[in-house]
């Protein structure tokens, strides 16, 4: 689990238009990277459209922004799509990326204790070093807890 004061972890991965983003592409730059479940699905629907409807306010802040879900790049595509998200989505397909980042765990879903995606936002200054985790992610008030924080 990364805590704040830790450097970014190394990663390479594929974008929602197949284009293959390293770690070291964030440095330079204030970066979000928020890890959700699935695509499509209401809370994380609510959650990207919260970041995509407050998109210039976090670029105003000076932050890029950035999705991870283990989903794949064509799932990607169709949900970027549908939602007009003007940020990049990454497909950890292999879970490498949730694994470095500690946003995968047990939680409990529909009564069951299941193996899977933790919701979590890490916000990293221009050299990669984080500054804040947010765990308890409001979905629909993401932007904001990612401003007001």
């Amino acid at each position: 689990m990364l805590k704040v004061g830790d450097k970014m972890p190394a990663f390479e991965v594929k974008d929602q238009s197949g284009n293959t983003v390293k770690s070291e592409d964030f440095i330079g730059k204030k970066t979000i990277i928020y890890f959700y479940p699935k695509d499509n699905t209401s809370g994380c629907t609510a959650e990207a459209c919260s970041i995509r409807d407050n998109h210039e306010a976090l670029t105003s802040a000076g932050y890029q922004v950035v999705g991870v879900s283990k989903d794949s790049e064509k799932s990607h595509a169709g949900f970027a799509g549908k939602y007009a998200l003007p940020f990049t989505l990454l497909a950890d397909t292999t879970k490498e990326m949730h694994e470095a980042f500690g946003a995968i765990g047990e939680k409990k879903m529909y009564g069951k204790t299941v193996l899977g995606t933790l919701r979590r936002t890490f916000i990293f200054d221009e050299n990669g070093i984080l500054e804040r985790i947010i765990e308890k992610v409001d979905t629909k008030n993401a932007a904001r807890q990612i401003l007001e924080g």
